[in-house]
């Protein structure tokens, strides 16, 4: 195994002065843990030149800092990042080796790991954001709306602006035999189910999965037909007309405003304030060769994820300015910033602060918490796409299969015991659960407790619970 020549002398100079250090009688073992602790608990790579994928959005953005900082570089490891065509291609690269780990879904290693679409035993040890995503409506169809939705004193739509303020444009669609058509990025995305939980809040059917019938459309009793969109085609795709809205991660639905063509009226921070967004995914097969390098990897992006939200998010016009460079988002700056910098442009001109939209490390954001899995599984169950009533304990065994804490909280360690973290800007791992406080700000009112998830499937007017199947 090589170690490049400035890390091998770094080891080198330590060990000789460690051993010096002994000999002489000077130096303790609790001196001697402090010095070389890391080290003890975490070995050089076993893999050091290292490619991983990413889909064009802001929230790769823990990718690009660790890249660029040198992050990576510290932990020994040379890393290629690379911009996929789409979810399927990058999780299909992942299982088959072509890439080592990549920025996904949060549903992916879990929807790849119970077998829905490609089977394959998927793990996370990093959450990468919180929020960063919107709902769009063309331009027609938020005409269509404003008359439903109540305003402020100086005549701004009052917001969270419900599906209920939508239901009246559907139901006319209907009424004239047209279908209501919605993109969103992935079968198992954030985006899918939140865009799913917003329209069943307000009565609309986002329709059902019949995997077991050969229908994967989930499109059956829908009032609105949703479908895939690879996220940078979606302004391009509503502006054609061929969708009527979508929903989708950052810079995607400030585009739209930029480019006249729609308008984001609502954020996922508002459907579920600090919903868990993107994951970093590997197979569990190269985290079982590769552990030295995978707790590398996450101790990288630990750092990267702080970077980003330092300083009062004072860093964020610098990762802007990274992350509109061609080879990671694309896009221009100020369609980046119009997010990325703690603001959200809801209506042209109607720009309203929202520091939270984007967050990386506050709120424990990268800790890979049981309760995040068991939320994504529910709302899975819920859709058809798990097809039978499942036990509250295997939602928890297949959490627990799949996000890995333990391996997260070994990386945080060891960047604490190397001073370049506090234990007070992580969870307590000696009494962490890994099971998050029940949560109240949905947009529903409908309170969620990742201990109970079948009750929690209970609370919903719409939706699959206990027995049922389609």
């Amino acid at each position: 195994m090589t170690i490049n020549s400035p890390q091998r002398a770094t080891l080198t100079r330590r060990t000789l002065l460690k051993q010096a250090m002994i000999a002489a009688g000077t130096l303790s073992l609790s001196s001697f843990l402090t010095l070389g602790l890391a080290q003890a608990e975490i070995g050089p790579p076993e893999k050091e030149d290292l490619k991983f994928g990413f889909i064009k959005l802001t929230d790769m953005a823990p990718l690009a800092i660790a890249y660029e900082k040198g992050y990576f570089e510290d932990e020994g490891l040379f890393v290629q990042v690379e911009a996929q065509a789409n979810w399927k291609v990058l999780l299909d690269r992942v299982i088959d080796g072509q890439l080592d780990g990549a920025h996904m879904l949060a549903g992916q290693p879990l929807g790849a790991t119970i077998g829905y679409g490609t089977q394959a035993h998927i793990i996370t040890a990093f959450s990468m954001d919180l929020n960063g995503n919107g709902i769009t409506v063309s331009n027609d169809i938020w005409e269509r709306m404003k008359p439903n939705i109540p305003k402020d004193a100086d005549g701004r739509p009052v917001h969270p602006i419900k599906a209920d303020y939508l239901k009246p444009v559907i139901d006319e669609f209907k009424a004239e035999g047209k279908p209501f058509n919605m993109g969103m990025v992935f079968p198992v995305s954030t985006h899918n189910y939140e865009l799913r939980y917003w329209l069943a809040a307000g009565g609309i059917h986002p329709g059902y999965y019949a995997p077991h019938k050969g229908d994967t459309s989930g499109q059956l009793n829908a009032d609105a037909l949703l479908s895939v969109t690879p996220p940078p085609q979606m302004p391009a795709t509503l502006e054609a007309g061929t969708i009527h809205g979508y929903c989708v991660g950052e810079p995607w639905n400030q585009q739209a405003v930029f480019k006249g063509i729609g308008v984001p009226i609502i954020t996922d921070y508002e459907i579920w304030k600090d919903n868990p967004e993107k994951v970093f995914g590997v197979s569990s097969t190269w985290a079982e060769e590769n552990p030295n390098t995978h707790l590398r990897v996450v101790k990288a992006m630990i750092r990267a994820a702080k970077w980003l939200d330092a300083n009062d998010n004072g860093n964020r016009p610098e990762a802007v300015e990274i992350l509109s460079r061609p080879e990671y988002v694309g896009a221009d700056y100020e369609v980046i910033a119009n997010s990325m910098t703690g603001t959200f442009e809801y209506e042209k001109g109607d720009k309203r602060d929202v520091p939270d939209f984007n967050v990386f490390f506050r709120h424990h954001a990268t800790y890979p918490y049981y309760s995040d899995a068991i939320w994504y599984l529910t709302q899975m169950r819920r859709w058809g796409q798990i097809e039978e009533a499942k036990p509250d304990s295997w939602f928890m065994e297949t959490a627990k299969k799949v996000y890995r804490p333990d391996i997260y909280a070994q990386a945080a360690r060891s960047l604490i015991e190397e001073g370049k973290m506090e234990a007070s800007e992580f969870p307590d791992f000696d009494t962490e659960d890994g099971y998050r406080d029940p949560q109240t700000h949905f947009i529903d009112g409908i309170t969620y407790d990742g201990h109970a998830p079948n009750d929690y499937l209970k609370k919903f007017g719409i939706g699959l619970k206990g027995d049922d199947k389609i």
